[in-house]
């Protein structure tokens, strides 16, 4: 018993020190994988806001091309700066909450690892926390992602309106100024938080459960399993992520992206009814594009960043 206790103060000694280098690592991981992936970012996004009959952007590889054709360079990568600045905090927070709360349910346990329940619990609370800090930067980024794309009406509003699209400071302005003062800042958070916290709850779990049944991975199965557990969770949430776009984009212009919803329940409804089942899985293929790579990058970053960051 004695030897068992001992073992187990050792492991919260090393998950309690490791807080501070768990937010920097997180940080720079998300940063890291988010850059990687930035085209196929772009591209479920435009996929996404595209409303009922529109196909301007077909295709993963099609669209990536087609926004280098109308763009260049920096279609592929427009909005990613100010993504990276967002996601050093969502990530970072994320892993350090995480992290905090495993601390919390190992101390008053006789456990080495969490149970998945635990896990999801942990996860779910850490994903809503990173939205509730970040969200205003993802709102900003979604709107710079998209004011300059080639999406029907949209475009010749923009054409007629817009001689340069406007920079992330005056987004912010405008919509502060003219979609409704502070809170519009947070449309499309409850979307978003009902899509985000399960999201890094499944990750958080199916990551950790991977782990286990993979003791002393090598670099390239944490990128494997980090893969697996992105896909898996995605996959799963999906439909409100399609929903977190929508919401967001919503009030730009004069209803040109062609949808108009009340509530969270009556976008469901109308998307179904509208764009029927595959409707609320519009993007899904390009976000898998993305979030494979995309988590496969940031476990394998956050777990090299990390023991290094310890090690020091």
């Amino acid at each position: 018993m004695t030897e068992l206790l001992t073992t187990q103060d050792h492991v919260l000694l090393f998950i309690k020190r490791d807080s501070t280098a768990s937010f920097i690592s997180g940080g720079l991981a998300g940063a890291i994988s988010r850059t990687v992936v930035s085209p196929f970012e772009r591209a479920k996004i435009l996929f996404q806001v595209q409303g009922p009959g529109q196909a301007n952007y077909n295709g993963m590889f099609k669209t990536i091309w087609q926004m280098w054709k109308d763009e260049g360079t920096k279609g592929l990568f427009r909005g990613n700066a100010l993504n990276c600045i967002r996601i050093f905090p969502y990530s970072a927070v994320q892993f350090y909450v995480y992290q905090k709360l495993k601390f919390q349910f190992l101390q008053n346990s006789n456990n080495k690892e969490l149970g998945n329940f635990q896990r999801l619990f942990s996860g779910g609370i850490a994903g809503t926390l990173s939205v509730a800090v970040t969200y205003p930067l993802d709102l900003v980024r979604t709107r710079l992602s998209i004011q300059t794309a080639n999406l029907s009406k949209l475009s010749k509003s923009k054409a007629e309106n817009l001689i340069k699209p406007p920079g992330f400071w005056e987004l912010l302005k405008n919509i502060y100024k003219n979609e409704g003062g502070f809170w519009s800042l947070y449309r499309g958070i409850w979307p978003t938080t009902l899509g985000v916290a399960p999201y890094v709850a499944i990750n958080f779990a199916v990551y950790e459960q991977l782990k286990e049944l993979v003791p002393n991975s090598s670099a390239t199965t944490k990128l494997f399993l980090g893969a697996i557990a992105g896909g898996v969770a995605q996959t799963l949430t999906y439909p409100f992520d399609l929903l977190r776009r929508r919401f967001q984009v919503l009030t730009m212009g004069q209803n040109e992206l062609g949808f108009k919803y009340k509530s969270v329940s009556d976008a469901l409804i109308t998307i179904f009814k509208t764009e029927g089942f595959f409707g609320a899985y519009k993007g899904l293929t390009a976000n898998l594009f993305k979030v494979i790579p995309s988590m496969a990058v940031s476990w394998w970053s956050y777990e090299l960043i990390k023991t290094a960051l310890i090690e020091l």
